[in-house]
């Protein structure tokens, strides 16, 4: 059973089945850092609406500019490996603390609605995760909503991605190999076309498209919060020769000042050395991360280490800035 993907129907957790649909969660979270969601409370009518609106976004507004940025770049001639670009065509939207939709130059004002709708809907989906999370981890109800929550409420925003055909895919990634920085991830992506793969026992596997599902993927601060015993893995985007893969990514983040560090609970008490990961600043961490994405992770959990332990030797508690 080792490589079938984890798909959790959200319907059983209101029937007699629930305990079997927490424990697919569980193993999930702890064995694979990804699951796929069917049956999820978020209507059918509502994803369709936001998949038209966002390819005819990309056809209307998007493509001929990825086609100038390709030429200029001179892409499509390419003889070698390319390891410091990504074949997709993006925009960012950002819901939570405060949205800027309505900033994003060329988007008609049904896609701005379309969307304000769907990062609701999502936000609900993203905070009730969390405490389904809580409740497998032996947290209380809404801990790790409180934790994410900051001074100011959490970071919630939306990547907004088309994956071209790609020429070369053996020369170019749709998305280099990375795990994600913050919190919880909700993506929608495309039934049609693949390419979405994560690194599970040193293989690369398919995260099956499926149609009307969401695709959760943990980040590095439910790691860092549940002390490893959840974990964020690497995952990248194959580019193809064929089709166009529509990925929406929403990203329900920390706070930038929320504070960072694993559950007491989930530390073992009288043992220090088994406080594993590191206290820290969220917005610390994503400086850090912005330059180190394309890297492994457990390098940047040791330099957070390291600033912890230098500001507790300087100030006492950690430092906030």
């Amino acid at each position: 059973m080792a490589e079938n993907f984890p798909i959790v129907d959200m319907s059983k957790l209101n029937t007699e089945e629930r305990a079997s649909a927490m424990e697919m969660i569980k193993d999930a979270c702890e064995n694979w850092g990804f699951f796929e969601l069917i049956n999820h409370p978020i209507s059918i009518e509502l994803m369709d609406k936001v998949e038209k609106l966002t390819k005819e976004h990309y056809k209307k507004c998007m493509e001929l500019r990825f086609k100038e940025m390709v030429a200029s770049k001179g892409l499509e001639s390419a003889q070698s490996e390319i390891n410091d670009l990504d074949w997709e065509s993006t925009f960012f939207l950002r819901h939570l603390p405060t949205s800027n939709i309505s900033e994003i130059p060329d988007l008609p004002q049904h896609y701005r609605e379309a969307m304000k709708e769907f990062a609701k809907e999502l936000e609900k989906l993203a905070e009730l995760l969390l405490d389904l999370l809580c409740e497998n981890l032996g947290l209380e109800k809404g801990y790790l909503k409180k934790v994410f929550h900051g001074s100011k409420g959490p970071n919630f925003g939306t990547k907004v991605s088309n994956y071209p055909p790609c020429p070369k895919p053996e020369l170019i990634k749709g998305l280099r190999a990375h795990t994600d920085a913050g919190g919880i991830i909700l993506l929608f992506q495309d039934d049609k076309v693949s390419g979405l793969q994560l690194l599970k026992d040193d293989k690369w596997i398919d995260v099956p498209p499926m149609r009307h599902s969401i695709v959760i993927n943990l980040g590095d601060q439910l790691e860092v919060i549940t002390n490893g015993k959840y974990k964020s893995v690497m995952h990248r985007v194959i580019a193809q020769t064929d089709g166009t893969r529509m990925s929406l990514a929403s990203f329900y983040n920390p706070g930038n000042d929320a504070l960072i560090s694993p559950a007491p609970a989930l530390v073992k008490e009288l043992d220090e050395t088994s406080q594993v990961y590191p206290k820290f600043v969220f917005d610390d961490y994503m400086k850090l991360y912005v330059g180190l994405k394309f890297q492994a992770k457990e390098p940047r959990f040791e330099a957070m280490k390291a600033m912890e332990a230098s500001s507790n030797l300087s100030l006492g508690p950690i430092a906030t800035v």
